[in-house]
């Protein structure tokens, strides 16, 4: 039975999150990637992060890392960048985090061998997408766009094609909070206060301190986005769901080798439909758990 196509190119890039962020999410959440920083010398998962990251970007400093990044307290980036590239040079950490990754992929999902053959080729489907999207202002994007291409293990390969299309994602989303008014902390605070994601979790792990929070939540109070005990307003619930429109509107721009004219009508139906599977295998295996930083639904849609 041919499957049935999303209603718009809008819910279509969502779903299209939905299902290939928690390929890309094993670099988080698997725990032997988890400990990847240690083996290669760095001190802990936070000091670890920030370099597999950024490290398409080159060798670049905190202000920079922290910038395209969105979310983090200036002074937690800075503790890793750029003292960790002296032990983990870019090159390197974008190697090892692809070869942790495709393992993760590996343990968790019976069969990506073959799903990886068939959605990571050069002419497939998110190949294409990847290799049509547009870099003007998407810094994370543009330097992850050209990795695919040199990589020699499909699932490797397929690791490396979903994380383009969630950084072409994250770098729209940045934008759609700087067109808010929303700094890095207050779209945390405003996320928290939907209950998109944990507020204390999101405050401690991006490294922001009780009063800088407070700060924040007063800041969006004055706006009418926060009531007194941090809960989103109406007015605050709007917008948040504004912005995820937004940001599901801008990543439409990936579809357009699959929807685009001349289109197979079905293939894009087809692609969700071959995805769904490994993110339900994902999540089973906790890859996100329930209550994550990403604001992911903890059961597959």
């Amino acid at each position: 039975m041919t499957p049935a196509a999303p209603s718009s190119p809008a819910e279509a890039a969502r779903t299209l999150w939905l299902r290939t962020e928690p390929l890309h999410a094993v670099v988080y959440f698997d725990p032997e990637c988890r400990s990847l920083g240690r083996s290669l010398g760095l001190k802990g998962f936070w000091h670890s992060y920030f370099p597999l990251r950024v490290g398409p970007l080159g060798a670049v400093g905190a202000a920079l890392a922290g910038s395209v990044l969105g979310a983090f307290a200036p002074g937690t980036v800075a503790r890793a960048l750029p003292a960790a590239w002296e032990v983990v040079p870019p090159e390197r950490a974008v190697a090892e985090r692809g070869r942790a990754s495709a393992a993760a992929l590996r343990r968790a999902v019976p069969g990506i061998e073959e799903l990886a053959e068939e959605l990571a080729t050069p002419s497939a489907a998110l190949t294409a997408m990847v290799e049509d999207a547009p870099t003007l202002a998407r810094p994370l994007f543009a330097a992850n766009q050209p990795l695919h291409a040199s990589i020699g293990d499909p699932v490797e390969r397929l690791w490396q094609l979903a994380t383009s299309l969630r950084e072409f994602r994250g770098d729209a989303h940045l934008a759609v909070l700087a067109d808010h008014g929303l700094d890095g902390i207050e779209s945390l605070v405003l996320a928290a206060a939907t209950g998109r994601v944990p507020a204390e979790t999101m405050r401690v792990d991006r490294g922001w301190t009780e009063d800088e929070w407070a700060v924040a939540s007063e800041r969006l109070a004055v706006r009418g986005l926060v009531d007194a005990g941090g809960r989103a307003t109406p007015q605050g619930a709007a917008q948040r769901q504004e912005i995820e429109d937004a940001t599901d509107r801008l990543a439409a721009r990936l579809l357009r080798p699959v929807s685009g004219a001349g289109a197979d009508p079905v293939a894009l139906a087809r692609l969700l439909e071959r995805l769904a599977e490994p993110a339900r295998l994902l999540h089973t295996a906790g890859i996100p758990p329930r209550g994550n930083p990403i604001g992911l639904p903890g059961a597959q849609t």
